[in-house]
């Protein structure tokens, strides 16, 4: 298939009049006359045209080999390791794709054009660059001579219906008992801090989480590269961060977003995610009258979430570690630990608050933990189960709930 599809596109590529913009109506007519020469010199089978041309299409007007698995919905992540190496996600297992790109030149004109999408650059220049396609999946590049074996592209791609917390109920990342408690926290503006590691669902669940909000309120949303899917919301600013160009210059921080939402009169300020001293200005935003801000980042426990936290806000100030503490204690209300386990379902696997300061420390009330049971036909069984009952209510009280 791969002979055909390179001789169709190559006499496609002498036919078509590259000096004027052609319509796609006008290219697949193209692209169907020559498969029909194609056929006349081999068998090709109803299913192999189809299949011809969809390739051929893709190839000169979208994103070749890499459209195709865009547009299945079973595959979550695409990973290419150069133009003959592809692995995908499907139902949470990695497996080799049989396709591949024509060479590294064709797989690195792609990745410039998916560049493109969102303004940005990527070339031997800056080899390194993170981006998104349209629908918000999330994509990094890497070309040469940065990656050794040739433009190494990432995506993790979103779901074109975005999960609800009902879909991820009947998926069992968590149970009703927990999602009435997190709509009740979320409506009473808690400030909420949603971690995990790579891969746990953090921006899905942050997502799902955000139908709870209020359709009435305004929402500032602060990312690297924009992925929330915030839905039902009609006052919604959705702002991007920006790297610097070439000369190092021009460049636009989340920290320069989180202040300049302050003046754009928020309800409620949501960051995609905190890696660095951008957290102190985040943390500053939640205790300073926009609670109900919401907040992602990497982190393997609870405690640990806060230990690196403490690390992000040392490397942009000059604190010391006991005012820092006070700082978390009093700026975070709930935390949510997601996690991958090991027969790759995400779960919820600990809520809990953020509870003052206890012998120098920050105090965790586990408030819902997961329990495992065992395992059946290869999944993992087990429940969230309630722990401890919350201690601060005030912000429930004060706005009537529970």
């Amino acid at each position: 298939m791969i002979d055909h599809e390179n001789k169709v596109k190559e006499r496609v590529y002498e036919r078509m009049d590259l000096s004027c913009e052609i319509e796609d109506d006008d290219l697949i007519r193209i692209i169907d006359d020559e498969i029909v020469k194609e056929k006349k010199t081999c068998l090709l089978s109803v299913r192999d045209r189809e299949r011809l041309m969809t390739q051929v299409f893709n190839s000169i007007r979208k994103f070749d080999v890499l459209q195709e698995l865009l547009e299945d919905d079973d595959i979550t992540e695409i990973m290419i390791n150069g133009s003959f190496d592809i692995y995908i996600e499907r139902y949470g297992k990695i497996e080799r794709c049989d396709r591949h790109f024509e060479n590294d030149e064709r797989l690195a004109d792609i990745a410039q054009r998916i560049a493109a999408l969102s303004n940005r650059i990527v070339n031997a220049t800056v080899p390194i660059v993170d981006t998104r396609l349209a629908d918000g999946s999330r994509v990094n590049i890497v070309l040469p001579p940065i990656a050794i074996d040739g433009p190494t592209i990432t995506i993790r791609k979103f779901y074109k219906n975005p999960l609800t917390i009902e879909k991820m109920i009947e998926k069992g990342s968590l149970n009703w008992e927990l999602a009435n408690f997190l709509r009740d926290v979320v409506r009473a503006r808690y400030n909420i801090f949603v971690c995990g590691g790579t891969g746990s669902g953090k921006t899905t669940f942050l997502n799902a989480m955000s139908d709870f909000i209020p359709g009435d309120e305004r929402i500032i949303t602060i990312e690297d590269s924009a992925e929330l899917q915030i839905r039902n919301i009609g006052n919604l600013v959705r702002l991007e961060a920006r790297n610097a160009n070439v000369e190092g210059k021009n460049a636009v921080t989340i920290r320069d977003l989180i202040k300049t939402s302050l003046r754009m009169r928020p309800d409620r300020i949501i960051v995609g995610e905190v890696r660095g001293e951008e957290a102190f200005d985040m943390l500053q935003a939640m205790s300073t009258g926009h609670d109900g801000s919401m907040c992602t980042g990497h982190g393997n426990s609870p405690m640990d979430m806060m230990s690196r936290l403490e690390m992000m806000i040392l490397m942009g100030q000059d604190m010391p570690l006991s005012a820092i503490k006070k700082q978390l204690a009093s700026s975070i209300d709930i935390l949510i630990f997601l996690s991958r386990l090991r027969d790759r379902s995400r779960r919820v696997l600990k809520v809990v608050e953020i509870n003052g300061i206890k012998e120098g420390e920050i105090n965790l009330n586990t408030l819902y933990e997961f329990k495992e049971r065992g395992e059946e036909d290869g999944r993992l069984v087990g429940e969230i189960i309630k722990v401890n009952d919350l201690v601060n209510k005030d912000k429930l009280h004060a706005r009537g709930i529970g």
